[in-house]
């Protein structure tokens, strides 16, 4: 793999991994339309942490915030405050992740091997984008959020763990079903992000030990992370604001365009 390789598949992993249109697929579908190498485990990894610590970056005073409210809630005759709610229901929302990431690794793992089942699903978040634009209602704010909604949205990024199921999209998709504006549930999808992509960069990182390094240059892979971090950060930036004024339709069409499109290559190769 190249230094621009590198350059361009970090940029993907963070452009992508915010932006309501599967970082997952398109880190399989470019290099498979491009006929690049696969970029290998430890490179991998780096684009994960990449985009860990551009959510760690812009969020870390939320983040500590409902840290200190989470364990205050723990506390015997502790009453609950937004914050504390708000903690609870991302650790509901976790869950539903994790039991389906461990229990259909095996199958997930197949599809990224399968560019035209990606390129489906890809559909598929295009589909989910479309709908939560018109089947939205605003009800509640992000503070107001309960276990049975917290729950659902949960159950949502856990099928994201298909490749082309957008995480963002699907989370973000979720939130609009239950009542939130578009930049409560993209700030819900963010925060919900943290234990899932720090999960996967563990679970990656454990392989890796185990698999030995391979001969990535330390080049590269500071290449990658630097790349999925500075544009990870920009991004969850421009999209908040974005959010505030526009809706998913453009997303929903990059979606449906790129799937169809990657379909089509896939049948006809």
């Amino acid at each position: 793999m190249s230094f621009l390789q590198a350059v361009i598949l970090g940029l993907l992993q963070g452009v992508t991994e915010f932006v309501p249109v599967s970082s997952s697929a398109h880190l399989v579908l470019v290099p498979w339309l491009l006929g690049w190498p696969s970029p290998g485990l430890a490179f991998d990894t780096m684009l994960h942490l990449g985009t860990l610590a551009a959510v760690l970056a812009v969020f870390w005073h939320d983040l500590v915030t409902l840290a200190r409210a989470w364990l205050g809630s723990l506390r015997p005759g502790a009453a609950g405050t937004p914050h504390s709610r708000m903690a609870w229901a991302l650790i509901i929302g976790t869950v539903p992740a994790i039991v389906l990431g461990v229990l259909a690794e095996s199958y997930v793992e197949n599809l990224f091997e399968t560019p035209g089942a990606v390129a489906a699903l890809l559909l598929v978040t295009g589909a989910l984008l479309l709908a939560s634009e018109w089947w939205a209602r605003r009800s509640q704010t992000l503070e107001e959020i309960g276990p049975r909604h917290a729950a659902l949205i949960g159950l949502f990024q856990g099928l994201a763990i298909a490749p082309g199921i957008s995480r963002s999209g699907a989370t973000i998709s979720a939130g609009r079903f239950v009542g939130l504006p578009r930049t409560e549930a993209a700030r819900f999808s963010f925060l919900l992000a943290v234990p899932v992509i720090a999960g996967a960069g563990a679970t990656q990182a454990l392989r890796l030990v185990d698999a030995g390094l391979t001969g990535e240059s330390v080049g590269l892979l500071i290449a990658g992370f630097l790349a999925a971090f500075i544009s990870g950060y920009l991004v969850i930036r421009g999209l908040l604001s974005y959010l505030q004024r526009r809706g998913l339709l453009p997303f929903a069409i990059y979606c449906a365009v790129a799937g169809a499109l990657g379909l089509a290559l896939w049948l006809a190769r």
